[in-house]
């Protein structure tokens, strides 16, 4: 869990990320996370929803990403 606060992301690109749960297409997601850490991860996305005021993603891998952490 991170106390950054939330930012929410452009509805462009969240729709995009529903289009790809629906079509259960695999993703490969670059994440820049509180800290400077930078990583990449894959997986299909399973679910979009939104817990604690923010709003995540879960991969089928069981990974959760919250979205406002993804940067492509």
């Amino acid at each position: 869990m991170s106390d950054t606060p939330y930012q929410p992301i452009d509805c462009s690109f969240h729709d995009r990320l529903k289009a790809a749960g629906t079509t259960r297409r695999v993703s490969v997601l670059l994440l820049h996370e509180p800290g400077g850490q930078t990583r990449t991860i894959e997986g299909r996305i399973e679910d979009v929803f939104a817990r604690n005021g923010a709003e995540y993603l879960r991969l089928n891998t069981g990974d959760e990403v919250r979205l406002d952490y993804i940067q492509s």
